[in-house]
This record gives structure tokens, C-alpha cells and sequence, in this order.
């Protein structure tokens, strides 16, 4: 295979994969839903470095926004993704339309119910439906071996590894270390419509994070004292309103004990309100971190 391919329709795609394992090529997938950063790109290399073959998804999925503004409103930048995705060394591209994923009349979902509950479901009813059902639709129409995903959306790759092993999808979901800005900002498309002045009260989720890891690593296991450090570490950024602040357990998401016993996600939520001079916009941040090791 010589250039990188753009394919837009599922058929296409599926007798792709058939070749290459044919051939006995693996095939690493990245799902993504486009504009593409360098965080994106992680997922690229450790994709490669797991695969033969390494194909990127681009697809804008409308099942999965509860605001049909939010979904209208997403960046959409397919040239400079597909120069990102060149210049990364990626072979495919799928890019399929959204008739090609949800053909008229689509009334089947894909649900992982419990896990989809806690964290950002509970405020965005329906939206892991929509991930979980777009994902399976996605390594259908791939048939990867790898499908890699970044670990700062922690619930959604713990969702699809939950429905993966649950429905018997032959292919290894492996999860990559969140990318950061040099200040420790996990990266986001989203942080470039942060104000001056949120974007360094931004940096609160970061010193959170690092102060509860190092409140653990002092030996302090209680998770209300916990809990209490980083929402008090939060409430110092004055544009911060915490979405949620929550520790539990990174496999079953789970609320964790009230004296930590193993592993635990601390998982934020946060919303920045725009700079009080009207500069930047709403953003609602999230990360993570595991506290204690897996």
C-alpha cells in the first residue's frame, strides 16, 4: 500500500481488512471525531507501534451530543486532519457519512448500562449510548485487531472495554496516557476556547490531581479528607464550577470505600466560565488521575 487511503464507505473498508488479514497484517484503530491534536497523534504512535497497519476514523457522531447546538458548534477541520493524519504516517482513513453508520430507519443501540450511570452520564443522559453504539459500528466496519484510545476519558474507555469483553469483539482495547500541555494541562481541542485568565485557572485541575496523589503517597487514605483538598483546591480558581469530584474504582466505577483500600480514579469535572472581559467561552473540562497505581 503506497499513500495514505480515504475511504468513505463501510463495504470498502471491510473488504480492506479481510485483505490485510489475509496477509496476516495487523491492523491498529483510532477512533477519533476529527480535529485532530497532538493527543490524537499519541494514539498514532502507540498504535504503530502495535500494528502493521494503522487506520484512522474520522466521523463527527450525532448520537452522542444531547445538544444538537453542541453538535452543530463541533470544530470540524477534515483537510488539516487528513494533512495531521498524512504527516503521521496513518494508511486509511475511514470517514464515513452518517447514512453509512446509522442508514435510515436505525433503531438499534449498543448500552453498557451501570457504567454509563455515574460521571459524566449523569449528567448527559443518552451520550454513552451514543459512544458505545458508534464504537461498535466503527470496529465492525474495521475489523482491527488494536483500537486505541486516550485514558483522560477514563468512563468512556472503561465502557468499551466493558463492551467489548461483554460482547466478544475480537480485538484488544488498549488505553494511552493522557497528553499534556507543557504546564501540565491535559490537551484538548477544547482548551483553545478558554479565556486568558481560565486558562491559567485551568492549571487548578493539574495542582488537584497532584495534590492528592501526594496526599496519598503521605499516607492519608480517607476519601472525605481527600475529596475535601481538591475542592478546596478547586474553589480558588473563581471562574471553576466543579461538574463532579469523585473517587471510585477505575474498573467498575463504583464509589470508592471511605478509607482507600486499592486502587481508586479520582475523576473531575469541571466548567470555567468566560473571562470577566467577555473573552473565551463556557468549557467544561474534564481528568484524572489513578490514585494508589492498578
Amino acid at each position: 500500500m503506497s499513500g495514505m487511503q480515504i475511504i468513505r464507505s463501510r463495504g470498502e473498508l471491510q473488504a480492506l481488512a479481510d485483505a490485510e488479514r489475509g496477509a496476516g497484517r495487523r491492523i491498529a484503530l483510532v477512533p477519533t471525531m476529527g480535529a485532530i491534536h497532538t493527543g490524537h497523534l499519541a494514539l498514532v504512535e502507540e498504535a504503530r507501534r502495535r500494528a502493521d497497519r494503522v487506520w484512522v476514523s474520522i466521523f463527527v457522531n450525532p448520537t452522542q451530543f444531547d445538544d444538537p447546538a453542541d453538535y452543530d458548534g463541533y470544530p470540524r477541520s477534515f483537510e488539516g486532519d487528513l494533512r495531521a493524519c498524512r504527516e503521521a504516517g496513518v494508511d486509511v482513513v475511514y470517514a464515513p457519512r452518517p447514512e453509512e453508520l446509522y442508514p435510515p430507519g436505525a433503531q438499534t443501540w449498543v448500552e453498557v448500562s451501570e457504567l454509563s450511570k455515574p460521571l459524566c452520564g449523569a449528567a448527559r443522559e443518552g451520550h454513552f449510548r451514543g459512544v458505545t453504539t458508534v464504537v461498535s459500528k466503527l470496529l465492525l466496519a474495521a475489523k482491527p485487531h488494536v483500537a486505541v484510545f486516550g485514558e483522560k476519558d477514563f468512563q468512556q474507555l472503561a465502557l468499551i472495554r466493558r463492551m467489548a469483553r461483554d460482547l466478544g469483539f475480537d480485538v484488544e482495547i488498549v488505553g494511552a496516557p493522557t497528553v499534556r500541555e507543557a504546564d501540565g494541562l491535559a490537551r484538548s481541542s477544547r482548551n483553545l476556547r478558554l479565556g486568558p485568565q481560565a486558562r491559567k485557572q485551568a492549571l487548578a485541575l493539574v495542582r488537584a490531581l497532584d495534590g492528592a496523589g501526594q496526599a496519598v503517597a503521605a499516607g492519608e487514605r480517607d476519601t472525605v479528607k481527600l475529596l475535601a483538598g481538591v475542592r478546596g483546591e478547586i474553589a480558588k480558581a473563581s471562574l471553576a464550577e466543579i461538574d463532579y469530584a469523585e473517587l471510585r474504582d477505575p474498573e467498575s466505577l463504583e464509589p470508592s470505600p471511605a478509607t482507600l483500600a486499592g486502587p481508586a480514579l479520582l475523576a473531575l469535572a469541571v466548567r470555567f466560565s468566560p473571562d470577566p472581559d467577555g473573552r473565551g467561552a463556557e468549557v467544561r473540562l474534564i481528568d484524572n488521575r489513578v490514585l494508589l497505581g492498578l
